[in-house]
């Protein structure tokens, strides 16, 4: 068998089984040598975990300290969970490895995975919508073509220190990572990047998502741009070739000297949309074109915005050096996430009803594209809980009220909107109503998720109904997903 080569883009690996990746993924001599510490006993770590809840058996435990909570505080907790070990700034009677600062200990436990992992692709994901479907959508098409060698973000473990534990739970001989990076605030994305230094970094689209902070859309490219600023020298720059601020972002791409794919339905992209017609179940099935041969794979996730993320998730693992069929398979098994488009079946008065969970986040874009979907769904009545969309400050009110015209476009009969930046949409519903005979759906405006709760059960569910529940995290319209799905579960 040939040698890996430099560099990792221009070379397909040799196929590495899950049984051939070490159980053991940090020894304590490992963990000391890393973060500078000092170990004061022998152990075998399978795992690296920040919060005690959290923990597994085997796990070691980085007691973090923050602003307002102190991880030393919870050691008790870890290894009553099975912690094997800890990594503390003081000495405790636990196993552990004493160093500084624990901080920068996860830091340099995150960079030392990064570079042991000498055969490992690292795929970065950032965008205003869509990181965390697409980072899954990579991770399922990679491990699939590796035979389970290929490692990602839990959760969206997006931020400061998510992508660190990321990184610190990255096997040596994993063959692909994929690492999903957020922010909230200008300056937030390089260092995110330059703890991951990927080979490629993709950026699914831009959006007012937290334009609040950022104070504009040219803003918000620009942050997210900066994720190119990490890429490895010869590094791939995916690019969102719809967006209006493409060449915006692809100028930046070029002051890294990236190499840059554009993707989507714009004439020129180097991954283009061909053809999408539906497919059984609600996905689609796609034809693109790749420049030097044309593909065509179905996709199980409905809606128009996951044939576009459909040809960023093939961009990525073709720069990554993965195999387009395997991911073509992947694609076609993919589910909806938790919070980000699980379907759940209801068990309702004559038979069963349809619920959509987008509850764990929402900005203009998204709210747009998955009430598009829901209007593609069929149903005998379409129904939204909407929550309220978050950190757009003064364009608040204008977002929010402009989602009442692809309402309507949808088809939805009944909505119920929670939160209080919901009124400013509460109201231009109630000026369409009087205008329009009854064209606008009837809707009903609540404090948070019990009252809305209580207001979908008044409307009740009945036989082919559909219902998009989607909001802000925040909001917590998780809590109404659990309380319809737990039932319809315990009714079954």
């Amino acid at each position: 068998m040939n040698a890996p080569v430099a560099h990792p883009l221009l070379h397909h690996w040799p196929v590495m089984t899950r049984d051939a990746l070490p159980l053991a993924l940090w020894s304590a001599a490992e963990i000391a040598a890393a973060c500078r510490g000092a170990a004061s006993h022998d152990f075998q770590a399978s795992g690296v975990e920040m919060d005690s809840r959290d923990v597994k058996p085997g796990d070691v435990f980085v007691a973090l300290k923050g602003e307002a909570m102190d991880g030393h505080r919870f050691i008790d907790a870890a290894f009553a969970k099975g912690a094997v070990a800890a990594i503390v700034d003081r000495p405790v009677e636990y196993p552990h490895v004493l160093v500084s600062d624990t901080t920068q200990a996860l830091h340099d436990l995150a960079h030392a995975a990064r570079d042991r992992a000498v055969e490992a692709v690292r795929i970065a994901i950032t965008g205003s919508v869509g990181k965390t479907g697409m980072k899954e959508a990579i991770f399922a098409c990679l491990d699939r073509a590796s035979r389970g060698a290929a490692h990602r973000s839990v959760r969206s473990y997006n931020n400061h220190v998510g992508v660190p534990l990321s990184l610190a739970r990255l096997p040596a001989r994993a063959k692909f990572g994929v690492f999903e990076m957020g922010m909230n605030h200008s300056g937030e994305i390089a260092p995110l990047a330059a703890h991951a230094r990927p080979h490629v970094a993709l950026i699914t689209t831009i959006a007012p998502a937290h334009i609040e902070n950022l104070g504009s859309l040219e803003a918000i490219a620009d942050e997210k741009a900066q994720i190119f600023t990490g890429l490895v020298p010869g590094g791939v720059a995916i690019i969102p070739a719809d967006s209006e601020w493409a060449d915006r972002m692809i100028g930046h791409a070029r002051a890294c000297g990236a190499k840059i794919v554009t993707f989507g339905r714009a004439k020129g992209a180097d991954v283009r949309l061909l053809d999408a017609i539906p497919a059984p179940g609600g996905g689609s099935l796609v034809t693109a074109d790749l420049g030097d041969r044309r593909i065509c794979y179905t996709i199980a996730e409905p809606g128009e915005h996951w044939i576009v993320n459909s040809l960023g998730v093939m961009a990525a693992v073709r720069a990554a050096g993965g195999d387009l069929a395997s991911a073509g398979l992947a694609l076609a098994e993919m589910g909806g996430l938790k919070g980000r488009g699980a379907r759940h079946t209801l068990s309702v008065p004559g038979g069963t009803a349809l619920l959509i969970d987008e509850s764990y986040n929402a900005n203009p874009a998204s709210m747009r594209a998955t009430l598009k979907a829901l209007a593609a769904t069929p149903a005998t009545r379409r129904l939204a809980v909407l929550g309220a969309m978050k950190e757009l400050g003064d364009f608040s009110d204008a977002f929010h009220r402009q989602l009442a015209e692809p309402i309507i476009e949808a088809g939805v009969t009944h909505v119920i909107l929670v939160g209080p930046e919901m009124g400013a949409l509460a109201e231009e519903l109630g000026k369409v109503g009087s205008a329009s005979l009854g064209k606008a759906p009837g809707f009903a405006h609540c404090e948070g998720p019990a009252e809305a709760i209580a207001a979908l059960g008044q409307f009740g569910l009945t036989q082919g109904d559909a219902v998009l529940v989607k909001g802000s995290n925040s909001v917590g319209l998780g809590r109404l997903v659990s309380h319809f799905t737990d039932k319809a579960h315990s009714q079954g």
